[in-house]
């Protein structure tokens, strides 16, 4: 198996866990109360979903 020769530097490193960072999820408001809730699912607060109450 292949194996490095050489140390990576910290720079090297670092760059290549430029993608790990968390992303901020995306939120869509709630036509029936108004409140925030995730795309493509019941609201938390009020149990609506596409057009009728869900929960």
């Amino acid at each position: 198996m292949a194996h490095p020769k050489h140390r990576k530097s910290k720079s090297k490193n670092r760059m290549g866990r430029s993608h790990h960072a968390l992303k901020l999820s995306s939120l869509t408001e709630c036509p029936n109360c108004r409140g925030w809730k995730m795309p493509h699912r019941v609201c938390p607060h009020c149990g609506f979903y596409k057009d009728s109450t869900v929960v």
